[in-house]
């Protein structure tokens, strides 16, 4: 099992050592042949500290590829078409693995080979799909994910063929590009949550409204809702779970627009 890490990189240079950092103390560092470093267009001094990074960490395999800017798709992208390994694993460049993350997911893996895409939590309150909670190891389906969008991007490891077989993120998508991606995966591949703690995810920053992509609420809003139109055009959810996802996410978002402004007034 050979594993290629892609962390796009845009104006990174607060947190991109901690994430390369965070690599670093895997456990199970053995099994990462190349860390992609995809530099899209920075204009801070983000490359500078990668180049330096590497210089004093010979021994990890990062590799930085430079672009011009043109999103998170566009540099996942590129990441996922050079990649050598036969799996993939996705890194933001503000987040940070915990030391046992890899680790966790090999020994998952290779206890069920039929394992194609695994994921995983970003905190200690584990997954809830409504009034489930996910306990033990989970296959997922496309109305699960439909209920509640997992894993968040930094957990996610899957395997190289999906890429080859499916192709990439949907680069003019902006908005709930991982979702888009994730769900045309999970139509097709055997999805698979492993509860646990994975992930610092941002700093610690609040999984909405804050900053950075999902901070736009309606652009998040009407990306999952451009994402359900895909499934429900190409017979992946029938019209009646359609128009109940319509109503399901206005509610959410009208009520992550009032969240939203009480953090910042209590902030």
């Amino acid at each position: 099992m050979k594993i290629s890490v892609v962390i796009p990189m845009y104006n990174s240079e607060a947190t991109i050592i901690n994430t390369l950092n965070s690599i670093k103390n895997q456990t199970a560092l053995e099994y990462i042949i190349e860390i992609l470093v995809i530099n899209d267009g920075s204009t801070d001094t983000s490359v500078d500290k990668v180049v330096n990074y590497t210089e004093a960490n010979k021994q990890l395999p990062i590799v930085l590829i430079n672009k011009k800017n043109g999103g998170v798709s566009s540099a996942r992208n590129t990441g996922l078409k050079l990649a050598k390994g036969n799996w993939i694993a996705l890194l933001d460049a503000d987040d940070e693995w915990l030391p046992t993350k890899t680790e966790k997911q090999i020994e998952t893996i290779k206890k069920h080979p039929n394992i194609d895409f695994l994921g995983g939590d970003i905190d200690d309150m584990g997954l809830k799909i409504l009034w489930r909670h996910i306990e033990g190891l989970y296959e997922a389906n496309v109305k699960d994910l439909c209920l509640k969008m997992f894993p968040q991007t930094s957990v996610a490891i899957f395997k190289k063929s999906i890429f080859d077989q499916i192709g990439g993120y949907d680069e003019a998508q902006r908005y709930a590009e991982d979702g888009n991606y994730f769900l045309k995966i999970c139509s097709h591949f055997n999805y698979y949550h492993l509860p646990g703690r994975m992930v610092i995810y941002g700093g610690g920053k609040p999984a909405f409204g804050f900053s950075g992509l999902s901070g736009n609420l309606k652009g998040m809003y009407e990306g999952t809702i451009k994402n359900i139109k895909e499934l429900r055009q190409d017979s992946m959810i029938s019209g009646k779970f359609f128009v109940f996802l319509r109503f399901f996410y206005w509610a959410k978002y009208i009520r992550r627009i009032l969240l939203t402004k009480l953090h910042k007034r209590n902030s």
